[in-house]
């Protein structure tokens, strides 16, 4: 679909017109440290989207364990583990060629989001990835995030899309599974029967 380029936005002038300019608490709630009350809510939450841009695009990954996995070290520093995952790293990749990174945590049951830009790096030091050993199991490597910005961001999304509403969870099986998807995808160089077969009880006796 292309739409009608008369109607299409290009400059900022004409976006604020159109939105007009933040004020009030959009404006105050924005602060550049990790502010006590903004730690408490990254501590309550287990699951957080990065985001990251490098030269090939752009790139957002989940990234979750238990609640407080991310590690306030001060007012300026976040460490975050890098936990097992497809070995794709898109986001590492990113962060090498540009460390500027966005992060959205989310809190299970609550509407409001936190929102923090910043700028990461990859770290190997041993010291750090102990702290984060889990059942004697080490990260590969910890990011450490140096913070820019931080904001709560309202929860009108969470309640539009009424995220949290267990009446509104969708049942697995009524979508497509991973090795269908897969195996079409790759035009059947993949198994998809075998993907499937006892996937779930893979990951989770491989989370760390």
């Amino acid at each position: 679909m292309t739409a009608d380029n008369t109607h299409r936005i290009t400059d900022v002038e004409t976006l604020e017109r159109l939105y007009g300019l933040p004020a009030g608490a959009a404006v105050a709630k924005e602060i550049d440290y990790l502010h006590p009350h903004y730690r408490k809510l990254i501590a309550a939450s287990p699951f957080f989207v990065l985001a990251t841009s490098g030269a090939d695009g752009m790139d957002a990954s989940p990234r979750g364990d238990a609640p407080g996995f991310v590690e306030v070290a001060d007012e300026k520093t976040l460490l975050i583990p890098d936990r097992r995952g497809n070995n794709r790293v898109d986001s590492l990749r990113n962060i090498i060629a540009n460390p500027r990174v966005a992060l959205l945590f989310l809190i299970p049951g609550v509407g409001e989001t936190l929102r923090v830009n910043g700028r990461a790096e990859i770290s190997t030091d041993p010291t750090l990835l102990a702290r984060f050993s889990v059942e004697g199991k080490l990260p590969r490597s910890v990011l450490v995030v140096h913070v820019d910005t931080v904001f709560f961001q309202c929860a009108r999304a969470i309640f539009r899309s009424r995220l949290w509403d267990p009446d509104r969870h969708v049942e697995r099986r009524s979508l497509p599974s991973l090795g269908t998807i897969v195996a079409e995808v790759s035009h059947a160089q993949i198994d998809g029967k075998e993907y499937d077969k006892g996937l779930y009880e893979r990951l989770k006796s491989a989370l760390y």
